[in-house]
């Protein structure tokens, strides 16, 4: 599999500290409010790439974090009348339910920035014993970027051209106005922390850092995240992890594009901000899941109502397809009647065309392509009676690509109360004895319940309206 490495700017191929094992550590959300489908993205996408490295046989530990203190949180408990805290563990609790309705899996590990705190106090005393940082009068820690001769490597940007869009603040003993904050000194009313600097809370950067050395060690195998983190939070991530450790910090970068709106970015002050719920109340959270699929990772995405209503219709497509597999599979025959050679033979090119899409960087745009070739074949396939190993085979495919994906994951197994099976079995009579009134008055008090019927060569399938 090859990826392009942001440190790079080009494709590599994706090779593991250790054989068959990946570390990854993705950026979480400050949560202070409901995930935006900006948010979304890299949720969404990064919990395809975990997925293809296990389906491939990876052991992956995954961690994601949440930010849980920040000037954000701070606002909004202060605007709600309750604790950091509690804003933090409200917020937490809605991410999880929108991580879940997108069938976005668990992180092996989801660290708070709270319960790291000594690790971050740990690395950035370690930093100032080295003279990469130093204390402010008032107990702030500052990042010396000059001494850190690398400065700039990830967002491929030159000290001398960020200093001169710097800006140094009023009344501050920064000692350069390119340096950054590590530890920040405590405020009135705000939660903090002691330490050797006085009460405090940590800089944004340094607790991705820490919560990385912590759980996943010193070098990790990727990073990833949205394309506006590249600079300054990675940039910043890399020369404090790498000046306190001596090593390298991670060896791939993977962000994902922007999300635009209508063509034009997202942004509150335009009033084209939308929240992940508010979208999923209108048209259920899969169809936005299939929407950060279905285009390639680090390309633009445009949401717009348009895309939104294909998406869902493109799953209804995909949720069609596997129910009628499921109806033949039922209803199959024991013997081969023909072509079940050639089918088993094309599942093989469709597994292998989703391979290979899948380890040019991740393109899920041309790995949901395959899944729909697929379909086409089952659809046709399926017009005429096969053996059920063969259709077995085809299923098993189906899942497990589409899993690989993360959609289809609300597919449930229906059943028939049994008024309904008995007036299914009556019409059928009826249509035996060629009573035609009687099966269409059947038929209507069906549709009636709900209950619509199709009469196909293999039998009656049914689905709920």
């Amino acid at each position: 599999m090859k990826v392009f490495n942001t440190m790079t700017r080009q494709k590599e191929e994706l090779v593991p500290l250790v054989p068959g094992e990946f570390k990854i550590y993705a950026c979480g959300p400050t949560v202070y409010n409901f995930i935006h489908i900006g948010n979304a993205r890299p949720i969404c996408v990064f919990d395809v790439l975990r997925r293809y490295l296990e389906f491939l046989g990876n052991k992956v530990t995954f961690v994601q974090n949440f930010t849980d203190v920040d000037d954000k949180i701070i606002k909004r408990a202060n605007e709600e009348g309750i604790t950091s805290a509690e804003v933090a563990e409200k917020y937490i609790a809605e991410y999880k339910k929108d991580a879940e309705g997108l069938g976005v899996k668990p992180a092996s590990i989801h660290p708070k920035a709270t319960e790291n705190m000594d690790k971050i106090i740990e690395i950035v005393e370690s930093l100032v014993e080295k003279g990469y940082a130093y204390p402010l009068s008032d107990g702030s820690v500052y990042f010396r970027v000059r001494k850190f001769d690398e400065y700039g490597k990830l967002s491929h940007q030159d000290v001398s051209d960020l200093e001169s869009g710097a800006r140094i603040e009023a009344d501050t003993e920064k000692e350069d106005p390119l340096d950054f904050c590590l530890w920040k000194a405590a405020k009135p009313g705000e939660p903090s922390w002691p330490s050797p600097w006085g009460e405090g809370r940590p800089g944004w950067h340094i607790e991705c850092t820490a919560m990385i050395k912590n759980h996943l060690g010193e070098t990790i195998d990727i990073h990833c995240g949205g394309q506006d983190l590249i600079f300054p939070h990675h940039e910043n991530e890399i020369a404090q992890g790498e000046c306190c450790t001596g090593h390298e910090y991670a060896r791939y970068w993977m962000h994902n594009g922007y999300i635009n709106v209508d063509n034009v970015k997202m942004s509150k002050s335009l009033g084209n901000f939308f929240t992940v719920r508010d979208v999923a109340e209108k048209y259920g959270y899969e169809p936005i899941k299939y929407m950060m699929i279905q285009a390639h990772y680090r390309m633009p995405l445009n949401y717009t109502l348009t895309v939104i209503e294909s998406a869902k219709a493109s799953l209804e497509r995909m949720y069609t397809c596997r129910d009628n597999l499921d109806f033949a599979i039922e209803n199959a025959p024991a013997e081969n009647m023909g072509g079940e050679e050639e089918f088993i033979a094309m599942l093989g090119e469709k597994k292998q065309a989703f391979i290979t899409a899948m380890d040019d960087d991740l393109n899920t745009a041309d790995a949901v392509a395959v899944i729909f070739d697929l379909v086409r074949e089952i659809n046709t396939f399926i017009t005429t009676p096969h053996a059920k190993e063969a259709l077995v085979k085809g299923a098993e495919l189906f899942d497990a690509l589409t899993n690989v994906l993360g959609i289809l994951y609300n597919r449930k197994k229906e059943s028939l109360e049994e008024e309904v099976e008995q007036l299914i079995a009556a019409r059928q009579a009826a249509r035996k004895e060629r009573n035609w009134a009687e099966a269409d008055r059947i038929r209507d008090e069906l549709k009636a319940m709900g209950i619509v019927l199709e009469d196909t060569p293999q039998g009656v399938k049914w689905k709920k309206a």
